[in-house]
C-alpha cells in the first residue's frame, strides 16, 4: 500500500502520543518526524490538510499561529485525573498481579500522550500492597465473562493454600459444576455469584483462587431461587461470606457514624440511644467476619441484639481469650 495514503492516519498516532495541552509540534517537526520514523515524506501544504481531514473525524487538534503553525491534541477520552484514579485502582487490587498490574499501568499511562506518561510514571507510587500470583487471572475473569453471557454452566478446580504455602485442590480435587450469574469485587477481590447443587444453593468463590480458565459447558446455567434478592446479599454480607441474614441491633458511639455509613449506607436504620451513642439496625450475616468487625472498634459498637447473636459474639471473644 501507498505509504502516503497512510499519512494521516501515522499524523494521528504522532500527535495523540506526543501532544498535549502542554506540548506541541510545529509542521517542521511533524514532517521530520514522519519521514524519519515512518519513510514518509510531506510537505508544508499537506500537514495543513491533513489535520483538517483529522478534525472532520472528530479528533480535538489546536493549530496555534507564530513563526511556525504549531499543532497538539487537546481532547483525550480520559483526561489525566481519571487515568490517575484508574493506575490508583489497578495498584490497590490484590487480584492483578504485580506483572499484570505493570502491564496495565503502562498501558494506561500511554492514554495520556508521551510527556505526561513520564509524569505519571514519576507521581503514581502506590504502597506496597501484597499482589497475588495467579497470572490466570484474565483468562478465568474472561471465561466467567463468557459463560455469564452465554447463560452456561461452567466447571472448574477450585484451591486453598496448605501449611506449606502451596495450592491444594478443594473438593477432593474434583471440578466445581456451578451457575455463576455476577462478578463482584468485594474487599480488594474479585468473586463470581451463582447457584449450585441443583440450584438450591448460593455459592461465592474467589476468582484468583480458580486454578484456570473454567470450561463452559453445554448445559443452561440454573437461575438464583425465587427468594433470592441479590441487591440485599450485596448490602449485608461480609467479605462475600453467607447468606442467611439477620436484623442486628448496634450501640455505637457517636463519632462512628462515618464507619456506619459507609459499610451500610445511608439508607440504614437509626436511632437516637443517649448523649454519646446511637443505635443502628442493619441486616448482617453473622459470622466471625461480622464479629471482627465490630471488635475492630475496641467497644465503641456493641451487639444489643437479638440474645443469640449477642451470645455468639459473647462466646467467641471468650474462645479468643482463653488463647492468650
Amino acid at each position: 500500500m501507498d505509504k502516503d495514503k497512510l499519512r494521516p492516519l501515522y499524523l494521528a498516532k504522532i500527535l495523540y502520543e506526543r501532544t498535549d495541552e502542554d506540548h506541541y509540534l510545529t509542521t517542521a517537526q511533524l514532517m521530520e518526524i514522519l519521514e524519519k520514523e515512518y519513510g514518509i515524506k510531506a510537505h508544508r501544504q499537506t500537514i495543513p490538510a491533513d489535520v483538517v481531514a483529522l478534525r472532520s473525524f472528530g479528533m480535538e487538534i489546536q493549530e496555534v499561529m507564530s513563526s511556525q503553525k504549531r499543532y497538539n491534541l487537546i481532547s483525550r477520552e480520559y483526561d489525566i485525573a481519571e487515568i490517575k484514579l484508574l493506575i490508583d485502582a489497578v495498584e490497590s487490587s490484590k487480584f492483578i498481579t504485580k506483572k499484570k498490574s505493570e502491564e496495565l499501568v503502562a498501558k494506561l499511562s500511554k492514554m495520556a500522550g508521551r510527556n505526561q506518561a513520564e509524569n505519571l510514571k514519576r507521581n503514581i507510587a502506590a504502597e506496597d500492597r501484597i499482589k497475588y500470583d495467579n497470572e490466570s487471572i484474565y483468562l478465568i475473569i474472561d471465561g466467567i465473562n463468557e459463560a455469564i453471557n452465554a447463560g452456561k454452566q461452567i466447571s472448574f478446580l477450585y484451591f486453598k493454600y496448605d501449611v506449606r504455602k502451596e495450592p491444594k485442590l478443594r473438593n477432593d480435587g474434583k471440578p466445581w459444576t456451578f451457575s455463576p450469574h455476577k462478578l463482584v469485587w468485594n474487599g480488594d477481590f474479585y468473586y463470581m455469584v451463582g447457584v449450585f447443587d441443583n440450584g438450591k444453593r448460593i455459592g461465592t468463590f474467589r476468582v484468583d483462587r480458580i486454578m484456570r480458565r473454567p470450561d463452559i459447558l453445554e448445559a443452561d446455567a440454573l437461575p438464583f431461587p425465587a427468594d433470592f434478592d441479590f441487591d440485599k446479599y450485596l448490602q449485608t454480607s461480609f467479605r462475600m461470606y453467607g447468606t442467611k441474614f439477620t436484623t442486628v441491633d448496634l450501640i455505637c458511639k457517636n463519632d462512628v457514624m462515618d464507619a456506619i455509613l459507609d459499610k451500610f449506607g445511608k439508607d440504614v436504620t437509626t436511632y437516637c440511644y443517649d448523649m454519646e451513642n446511637f443505635r443502628a439496625e442493619v441486616d448482617v450475616v453473622p459470622s466471625s467476619v461480622f464479629y471482627s468487625w465490630v471488635f475492630g472498634f475496641g467497644g465503641d459498637v456493641e451487639i444489643n441484639g437479638p440474645v443469640n447473636v449477642k451470645e455468639e459474639y459473647k462466646q467467641l471473644v471468650q474462645k479468643v481469650a482463653e488463647k492468650l
